[in-house]
């Protein structure tokens, strides 16, 4: 799965760690996720579990290629 991750333009990181969220975590929930269901504006939010035991929320847009995926946030 390939995944790009909204920047914060504050300090220049991925915006899931703000909310103490990693890369590996995202890659977990949408690999696993036991609801995945229609946001707003086009998102989708999966919710699932990381393989350490916590239940997170991705929202995220599916991108145009296959299995690509623009997350916006995670918590």
């Amino acid at each position: 799965m390939r995944l790009r991750f909204h920047i914060d333009p504050a300090t220049g990181a991925p915006h899931i760690y703000k909310h103490r969220v990693s890369e590996t975590e995202v890659e977990e929930v949408l690999a696993r996720a036991g609801e995945d269901r229609a946001g707003r504006d086009g998102t989708r939010i999966a919710i699932g579990p990381t393989l350490s035991g916590r239940v997170l929320r991705v929202v995220y847009v599916p991108d145009p290629q296959p299995e690509s995926h623009f997350v916006i946030t995670g918590f």
